[in-house]
This record gives C-alpha cells, sequence and structure tokens, in this order.
C-alpha cells in the first residue's frame, strides 16, 4: 500500500533520485569518461565540441545564408553567434536525452534482470551526462559573451531556474520513452524525426518575429521555444525571466515528469518478459 501511494505522488519524481544519487553520480561520471575513452584527447573533446559547433554554425549561418537577429551594427556576426549557440544549447540538453531515451533499457538489458536495481535512474543518468555538456557549453558561451560585450550579466546566474522545468519535462519524456521502446522498437525513429522537426521549429535560427504574427502562438506549442527565449534573456539580454511563465511551465513539466514516471513503473513488470 505504501509503495503504491509513493507511486501515485508526484514527490516520486524526486524520492528515486534522492535516494540513489551516488549511483546516479558514479553512472553518470563513467558514461561520460567512457563516451571519450580511447581518443587522445579524452575528455577535453567535450570543451572543444561546443567551439567547433559554435564556429560552423555561425559560419553557415551569419557568412553564408547571412542570417541576421535584427542587429544592425558591425558585431552583428558575434551577436548572432551568440544568440544562436544559446538556443542549440538548451534544444541539445532535451534532445541528447529524448533520442537516446528508447534505447535505454534495450541497452542496458543486464539491470533489467537485477531485481535490485532501480531501472528508473537511468533517465536520470543520461540527464546527468547531458548536463555535464550543456554546462561545458555554456561556460564557453560564457566566455565568448564576455571577449564579446565585455561583461557577463548577473541574470546569467539565473539559468539553472529558467532550466529546471525543461529538465522535468525531459525526465518524462525520457521515463515513457525508454518504457514504450522496449515494446515499440520503431520509436527511436519516430523521436529522431520529432526532435529534427523540433530543431527547426524552436527559433533557435530565427527570431520569432521573424514569422507572421498569425503563426507565432503555434511556434509556442513547441516546448522548447519558452525555454529558449527563456535563456537568452538572462545570459544574454540580462533580463529577468518570465517568472509567471516559468511557474506555469514547471507545473505542467511537473505533470508531465510524473506521468512518465507512472507510466515506466507500471509497465517495467513486463521488460524482462519481452526481452
Amino acid at each position: 500500500m505504501n509503495m503504491r501511494v509513493g507511486l501515485l505522488s508526484p514527490v516520486a519524481v524526486f524520492s528515486s533520485f534522492w535516494k540513489y544519487r551516488d549511483l546516479i553520480w558514479e553512472m553518470a561520471k563513467r558514461e561520460i569518461v567512457g563516451r571519450y575513452r580511447g581518443s587522445v584527447m579524452g575528455i577535453l573533446w567535450s570543451f572543444f565540441n561546443p567551439i567547433l559547433m559554435l564556429v560552423v554554425y555561425t559560419f553557415v549561418f551569419s557568412v553564408i545564408f547571412k542570417a541576421r537577429w535584427g542587429i544592425e551594427d558591425n558585431s552583428s556576426k558575434a551577436e548572432f553567434a551568440l544568440i544562436l549557440f544559446a538556443g542549440l544549447i538548451t534544444f541539445n540538453l532535451l534532445s541528447e536525452c529524448v533520442n537516446r531515451a528508447p534505447g535505454l533499457i534495450l541497452s542496458n538489458v543486464s539491470y533489467v534482470k537485477r531485481v535490485v536495481f532501480p531501472l528508473e535512474i537511468m533517465p536520470w543518468i543520461s540527464m546527468g551526462a547531458a548536463l555535464f555538456h550543456a554546462c561545458v557549453s555554456v561556460a564557453v558561451l560564457l566566455g565568448f559573451l564576455a571577449s564579446v560585450q565585455g561583461f557577463v550579466p548577473w541574470t546569467a546566474f539565473l539559468l539553472p531556474v529558467v532550466w529546471l522545468p525543461l529538465v522535468l519535462l525531459t525526465m518524462g519524456l525520457c521515463w515513457f520513452l525508454a518504457a514504450t521502446g522496449v515494446y515499440l522498437r520503431d520509436v527511436g525513429q519516430i523521436v529522431g524525426i520529432i526532435t529534427t522537426a523540433m530543431l527547426f521549429m524552436s527559433p533557435i535560427f530565427y527570431p520569432i518575429t521573424a514569422l507572421p504574427e498569425a503563426y507565432r502562438p503555434w511556434l509556442y506549442l513547441n516546448p522548447l521555444t519558452f525555454i529558449i527565449e527563456q535563456a537568452r534573456d538572462v545570459v544574454i539580454w540580462g533580463e529577468l525571466p518570465d517568472w509567471r511563465g516559468l511557474v506555469f511551465y514547471f507545473t505542467v513539466s511537473m505533470l508531465v515528469a510524473w506521468l512518465g514516471l507512472v507510466w515506466f513503473q507500471k509497465t517495467r513488470k513486463g521488460f524482462a518478459d519481452v526481452l
């Protein structure tokens, strides 16, 4: 009875994370190190990758496509790079976790056979690795911002607050996709298509004002749109976030996270039979 009450409580979203925080930390570190094992520069690639990504995207969109963000001065290319990179970091935080989610259980069959292993922490491990890479990218962004503007707005320290609802939303999606992917293997292909569409249907490469007013509300149906805009506000423009919007987003994200966890816990009983 107590287990069922715990499952039906939204507190369950955080309780397993807190209970197994040491295990999550160790497995997340192992995943990060394992990703670069065998390479010459090792974990330094986590620092060079965002720099290379920043250079390539900036060159393609500001030099070849001559994209602008409504900035007319000589520093427009540098400003565009900052705006673009802030959006990409936020997008990658979600896409890295969601794209891997359908295969999380499938690629860790040995854990399914272990009755004592808490399978529900697998998405938290992926999130830990994604947050590590996101933080490295943010460090690169802030360094570039300081070199361009000469300072970093104090509001940049509010970025974790802005990202918190997105983390919860991503966790809910990961729990749902990880469980569903065990029974329906096509989920991984579908998710890849959806995240690619979300990349171009988010205000990453263009401002929302570039769209006709009639289409702008549709862009906000993309869960990334609001968070990307808020991330840019606090990091680049030095503005406070939309607290009312964040509270609403947090409430919806909590609901999605809880429902995703409930779905995962309800369906996990059949994992061993399918695998």
